[in-house]
């Protein structure tokens, strides 16, 4: 069993996610608490190599089939080298995004049979679920506004699948994730938290960190109030 506390942060480019990760990152010390930061795709040399591969818009042509596979090595590296061990030390781990991206993109996303994925994850995250998270829900077109103005707008070939405009039943390929993503709170409301991410981020980092202050006052059996 676990010793720590496992807080993933899931939603499109541009919901600030990677922003909020390091942000919490460093409430927890500050707030006294040994902590952890990683990513995915990444978080590892073998991760960061994996990242590349995938993100990048110069890689369009990736089958859907080797992109679900590359994020599975990507994730198995992550839990196995940063995930497991800090949490087995005791530490709060923060994750910019985990298993549920995977479904929600690759599964309401690309359509790949759930049984797969859920097969693919089951082997990557050796048993390891989040403790809490945190789906960032912005509107499609105010993520992909942000997350053009980022230094690394080139990590956007799935956000280009929107802009291209490519329908499947109807549906754009980043309107199938977001139901993907509601459809999985849906099923797992007590670890699953949707937070409007369109507001001010101060605001979305106030919500989140009531959020993990009762979730630890649970586990620790004491309040704990974490100070901005």
């Amino acid at each position: 069993m676990k010793k720590g506390y496992f807080v993933t942060l899931e939603g499109f480019e541009g919901s600030g996610k990677t922003t909020l990760a390091h942000k919490l990152y460093h409430i927890f010390l500050k707030n006294g608490f040994h902590a952890l930061v990683t990513k995915e795709p990444g978080g590892t040399s073998a991760g960061d190599k994996i990242r590349k591969i995938l993100l990048e818009r110069e890689n369009e042509g990736l089958g859907y089939k080797a992109e679900l596979l590359l994020f599975a090595a990507s994730r198995s590296e992550n839990v196995r080298i940063n995930i497991k061990p800090a949490l087995e030390k005791g530490l709060i781990v923060i994750c910019d995004r985990y298993f549920d991206s995977t479904i929600a993109y690759q599964g309401f996303g690309r359509g790949i049979d759930m049984d797969i994925i859920e097969y693919l994850n089951s082997i990557a995250i050796e048993g390891i679920i989040p403790d809490l998270t945190i789906f960032l829900d912005v509107d499609t077109e105010i993520g992909l506004k942000r997350a053009t103005t980022l230094s690394k707008s080139t990590e956007l070939r799935f956000e280009d699948e929107f802009l291209q405009k490519k329908e499947v039943n109807g549906k754009l390929f980043l309107e199938r994730v977001r139901d993907g993503y509601y459809q999985i709170a849906r099923q797992n409301p007590d670890r699953i938290k949707i937070i409007d991410a369109n507001r001010d981020i101060s605001l979305i980092l106030k919500d989140i960190i009531g959020l993990i202050g009762t979730h630890l006052s649970l586990k620790y059996k004491k309040e704990v109030i974490l100070n901005l």
